[in-house]
Parts: C-alpha cells; sequence; structure tokens
C-alpha cells in the first residue's frame, strides 16, 4: 500500500545524506520504499504504546541508511549478485562446516593456514563458533558475550577477522557467525551500568526488587539448565534486585519491550552484516520475547522480532541471510520462516533439528517409521527458504520430536526415549556407542545425548577394543548419517573433526570451567598430526575423510540437490530403508538408505510407483549400473549402505 507521507519522509531523509536516488543508491531507495510499510508496521505492532516510540522508529532507520552508507563497495557488488540469483543460499554448491577457532588450529590467523585444507574437503561455508569477547570462566562456550564488537583476545583480534572474510571472499567462500538477541553477559557494558544504578540502563533487562514478579514468571517457565543453572531469575547484590537469567546466572535476558534494546541491537546486527558476513546465526531466538503467564517461549512478539530484523536487513544489507536457531517442535519451527503475510519474510534458515534427532532414532533401532511420520510436517517449510541439515553440531542431541509420531510406529513414548537414552549413553552393554546424559531432569528424567559423531556411531569401542568389523562397520554408520543428512535437503553442515572421526575428547573433565558440561566431549582439540593421516592409505582418518569429500562433490555435482522443495518420499516398502525421490525437470534422483545391521531388500516397484519407467539405474556413490527388475524382485541393500540412483 502507498503511504505517501511515509513515502516522502524517507525520500527526504535519504536526500539529506546526499544519496542518488535516481543514479547509484537507486537499488537501495527502491527496497527502502518497498519494505518501509512493513518495517512500519512492524515497529508498531511492538511499540506503538511505548511513550519514546517516533523518535526511536527514526532511530532504527537512521541506523537502516548508515549500514547502507557504511557498506562497502565490494559487499554492495555481492548484494547485487545475490540478488540476481534469487535465494542464492538453496544452491546445492554450499556445503558447510562449523568449528571453534581455538580448538580447530587456535586463532583467526591460524584458520587462514587451514582453507587450503577446507576446500581439499569440499567445505565453501565456514561457521565460526562465537568469537566476540566473552568472560573466562564464564563464557558458556562463547555465548555470553561482554562487547558484541570486539573479538576475544584468545582468537586475535578484529583486524584478523576482517582479514579472514576477505580471504574467504577471494575464495569464494561464505561466513557465517553468531549473534546473541537473547542476553548478554552480566559483565557487558549494559549490564555494569545497569549494577551501577543506571535506570536506563537497568531497563535494558528484567529486573525486580522483589520476588513478585519473578515468581509470577517462574510459574510456566520451564528450566533450561535444571542441573547446572536452576531457576530462571538471580539475585545480583551490586544493584539489589532479582535479574532475569534464563540460561545461566551471568547471562542478563534483555527486554525486547523496550525499543531501545530493539535499536541498540539492530546497529549490531549491521555490525556483522557489514563484516561480510553471509549468513547471521541468531541465537536462541526462541526466548527474546517474555511475557507473564507463559512458557516465555516461542511467543508471536518473538516472530515479530525476527520479521522486523528480517524486512530490515532486506533493505540494507540484503545479501546476508538469517538463520533462526530455534530447536523446537516441527509445527513450530515452520513460524520461523514466517507466516500469513511474512511467510519466507522472516528467517531464511532453520536448523532440521528434529530430523537430525530421527537419524540417530533410526539408527539405534533400525527402523525408519518414526522418521516418517515427522516428514508431512517437515515438508511444509516454504520455497525460498531452506535447512540446515547436519549430524552433530556443538549442542547435545535432543529427544523432543512428538510422542504421537513414536506412537504411530507401535512404540511407547517413554519406554522408547528411555531406551535411546540407555543406547548411546553405553548403558545397554549391547551397544557399541559410547556418550553421555546432558541435563537429566531429575523430576522429569528427561535428558539428552552427548558424544561425538564416531563415538555415538561405535568407532570409540571399536578402537579400544582393536576390531577390524566394528571399526568398518562405524565407519559405514558415520557416511550413511551424513549421506542422509547431505541429500535430504537443505545446507549440510559438517562440524569440525567429524570429517576424519575425531572420537570423544575427554579433556574438558580437567579443565575447571567447564567439567561440569559434557558436550565439551564432542568439541574437539584438533591434533593436526592425526588430520594428516588422512594422506595415509586405508588410515581410518583417510577412509572417512574420502567418504565425506565424495559426498560433498556429488552433491555440488547434481543440481537435483538443490533446495527447491522438490523431495517425495517413498512408500516404506521396507521399515528398515529410507527412501525419497529428489525430483527434477531432467532426470530424478532415486535415494535409499538401509538403517538396519542385516542386509535389506527393496522392491524394483520402488522405483516405478510415483510413474517412473526406469529400465536402467546408475548408482553415483558405487558407480555400479543397474537393470531394473520385475516388481516381484529386489534391490538388495548391504548393512548400513545407501545408493543414489539415477536414469541412464
Amino acid at each position: 500500500m502507498y503511504k505517501h507521507q511515509l513515502h516522502q519522509y524517507i525520500s527526504n531523509l535519504l536526500l539529506e545524506q546526499n544519496l542518488d536516488v535516481i543514479g547509484k543508491d537507486n537499488n537501495f531507495y527502491n527496497r527502502f520504499l518497498t519494505n518501509i510499510n512493513s518495517i512500519e508496521a512492524l515497529f508498531n505492532e511492538l511499540y506503538e504504546q511505548h511513550p519514546q516510540s517516533p523518535e526511536l522508529f527514526d532511530q532504527v532507520l537512521t541506523h537502516i541508511i548508515n549500514a547502507y552508507l557504511e557498506r562497502s563497495c565490494i559487499l554492495k557488488q555481492k548484494d547485487m549478485l545475490k540478488l540476481e540469483k534469487l535465494n542464492w543460499f538453496l544452491s546445492n554448491e554450499i556445503t558447510g562446516m562449523s568449528l571453534y577457532v581455538d580448538r580447530f588450529c587456535g586463532t583467526l590467523q591460524g584458520l587462514q593456514g587451514k582453507i587450503n585444507y577446507l576446500k581439499n574437503l569440499g567445505v565453501n561455508l565456514l561457521h565460526l563458533m562465537p568469537l566476540f569477547q566473552s568472560p573466562e570462566g564464564e563464557s558458556d562456550g562463547g555465548y555470553a558475550v561482554s562487547n558484541f564488537r570486539e573479538v576475544d583476545t584468545r582468537f586475535g583480534s578484529l583486524n584478523d577477522l576482517k582479514e579472514l572474510t576477505e580471504t574467504l571472499q577471494k575464495e569464494d567462500m561464505y561466513l557465517m557467525l553468531d549473534i546473541v538477541l537473547n542476553h548478554t553477559s552480566h559483565q557487558h557494558e549494559w549490564a555494569t551500568k545497569a549494577k551501577s544504578g543506571n535506570k536506563e540502563y537497568q531497563d535494558f533487562f528484567y529486573m525486580y526488587p522483589d520476588r513478585n514478579i519473578p515468581d509470577e514468571f517462574e510459574k510456566n517457565m520451564p528450566e533450561i539448565f535444571p542441573e547446572a543453572a536452576p531457576g530462571n531469575f538471580t539475585w545480583n547484590e551490586d544493584c539489589g534486585k532479582w535479574v532475569m537469567t534464563v540460561f545461566h546466572n551471568y547471562q542478563w535476558d534483555l527486554n525486547y519491550t523496550n525499543p531501545k534494546v530493539f535499536a541498540a541491537m539492530l546497529e549490531n546486527i549491521f555490525f556483522y552484516a557489514n563484516l561480510g558476513v553471509d549468513i547471521l546465526r541468531i541465537d536462541a531466538p526462541a526466548f527474546i520475547w517474555k511475557e507473564k503467564g507463559t512458557s516465555c517461549q516461542n511467543l508471536p512478539k518473538a516472530h515479530t522480532i525476527l520479521k522486523l530484523i528480517k524486512q530490515c536487513v532486506q533493505t540494507a544489507t540484503p545479501g546476508m541471510a538469517l538463520l533462526g536457531e530455534a530447536i523446537v517442535a516441527p509445527n513450530e519451527i515452520m513460524k520461523y520462516f514466517g507466516t500469513d503475510a511474512y511467510i519466507a519474510r522472516e528467517c531464511d534458515f532453520a536448523y532440521n533439528a528434529t530430523h537430525m534427532a530421527l537419524q540417530w532414532d533410526m539408527l539405534a533401532t533400525g527402523d525408519t517409521r518414526i522418521m516418517l511420520a515427522a516428514q508431512h510436517e517437515l515438508l511444509k517449510k516454504p520455497f525460498g527458504t531452506t535447512w540446515i541439515t547436519y549430524t552433530r553440531c556443538h549442542d547435545d542431541i535432543g529427544l523432543g520430536y512428538d510422542d504421537w509420531m513414536i506412537e504411530k510406529a507401535g512404540f511407547n513414548p517413554y519406554e522408547h526415549r528411555k531406551f535411546l537414552k540407555e543406547y548411546y549413553s553405553g548403558i545397554l552393554t549391547s551397544s557399541p556407542a559410547k556418550g553421555a546424559l546432558f541435563s537429566v531432569n531429575p523430576k522429569t528424567q528427561d535428558a539428552r545425548i552427548s558424544g561425538s559423531l564416531a563415538s555415538l556411531c561405535g568407532l570409540e569401542k571399536a578402537i579400544e577394543q582393536n576390531n577390524d568389523w566394528g571399526i568398518k562397520e562405524a565407519i559405514d554408520k558415520i557416511v550413511l548419517m551424513q549421506a542422509h543428512s547431505f541429500f535430504i535437503g537443505g545446507v549440510p553442515m559438517i562440524f569440525y573433526g567429524d570429517e576424519v572421526g575425531y572420537t570423544n575428547d575427554y579433556s574438558y573433565l580437567q579443565d575447571n570451567s567447564r567439567f561440569y558440561d559434557n558436550r565439551w566431549m564432542h568439541r574437539p582439540v584438533i591434533n593436526w598430526e592425526k588430520n594428516k593421516k588422512i594422506e595415509i592409505q586405508d588410515s581410518i582418518e583417510q577412509r572417512i575423510f574420502e567418504a565425506t569429500r565424495k559426498l560433498i562433490a556429488l552433491r555440488k555435482k547434481l543440481v537435483q540437490f538443490s533446495d527447491y522443495k522438490n523431495i517425495v518420499w517413498i512408500s516404506p516398502h521396507n521399515i528398515h530403508v529410507a527412501g525419497f525421490i529428489r525430483t527434477s525437470i531432467q532426470k530424478n534422483l532415486y535415494c535409499f538408505f538401509n538403517f538396519q545391521n542385516k542386509t535389506s531388500f527393496i522392491t524394483w516397484y520402488a522405483f516405478k510407483e510415483n510413474g517412473e519407467k526406469n529400465s536402467q539405474l546408475f548408482d553415483h556413490w558405487s558407480e555400479e549400473k543397474f537393470i531394473v527388475g520385475a516388481d516381484n524382485e529386489y534391490f538388495t541393500m548391504a548393512p548400513y549402505s545407501f545408493c543414489i540412483m539415477e536414469e541412464c
């Protein structure tokens, strides 16, 4: 809708900044006019009743203009190239790796020397875990940020980061960084000023002189870390107030009912955009809006904030995509892609955490039915958005998928989850896995799972037992899990160390700041002598690295793996085998994955049930050709194997 006064106001603001709205700045001008109605409506939905709403709305507009003015010519050129590609991040040619810089290679300067290693593997997107200043011993892995604009000295300097982004741009590689919207460290400048009694900055947080309001919140708020950080409020002696601390007592929740908080964090978002960030990972967006009488998670106005951020970014720095790190049920995760008039206009990415957890379910049980039950919801993801797909990340593995999915497969939800926890924590002596339970809730017995990809697949135990057969089976599992994650749809994200089969790292037990958090067992310190073993034929490292490299190369080669909502699930002809088609106007790909520890058989009709009439198929993985048999004949799959079939 055309709003003359508002549009004229924007035009005048731009002219005051000497922008050439007819010439070189015309694209920005057009984007601003296109998005300004949405920006105003979303801002008013949040803050119209706030007494300072008009001047703070002007501040938001100023941040948008300044972000564009400060954006380098190179980044503006990249913006246009990405816009011309239309949803550049849907490409089959992008593969990521997530890593802790200090544990991977020491420093940002050291990372420069590992670019060739990453390119050799095929990785062209780097997700660098939190880099910005965070207090030693109270960092939560870097997610307790004390300065959003200064790199922690452990990793180097801001100049080192800028030099790295320049290198990545020259190498046609992408960069993902985190921003923690929900909270700051209690040592952040805002928190320090709040502790000293500064009312303006106390209003940046949820702070109360007594327990009345905190107790009202607590009635409905769950505990995130019931063992390490029970409750959601912490008493601060400096200012004599209770502070909301949903995660840890040193992480103070920001109060987004205050528009000054939104404006300040938007400015930080643009700071990251102009560093050259291609994907901004928004940490814990489900928590950013709080209301009494609710769980304070996934509230409608949390989505309003994300939509507002997206419209602002799309206007000033459109080459930066947004990833919402919301680890929630499928029906909730879809909302993070946008709803109603904002479908595909909120977050561009989300983690396919449900599918990640269901892969581990399949691996433990050899049964695909629970995974298949979830796909109806997951397929609702709107066109123009995509997943981050993964088998492991820095975090734990949750088992929070819905009970009805488990019941649909004929299992009891409580007993089924109990089995999975015992299987992966090694309580079951028959299990090859070696992990640990994380954040056990003593009241409900809910727990999540820690452990590296390799250890959970059985490699650690097999090596300890010098079991060659067990090592082979573990490697087959690792490659199967990665293949299923790579080809399901979305941008695959490898967790560092998984490409060479790192097992659990128990050194965290000797670290006073980490010993209580067993997630550090799957956050290894890289030993580059071990990684050099990728050059030794038939070494464990070489076998896993080469298989991972081949998976990446196959995905880049086959355009069908671009995420254009082109996945069709095949009927479960065998409950141990997951199968889907990646469709194309050219040739379809038939992808089958055997999660059983025995040979599985698939009727050849599975390749025909969607109307195809294939006579000969080529498997891109084994590089073999197969003659399609009669419907009563079978395609044979070895234990923990997969195939990527295309019509010859």
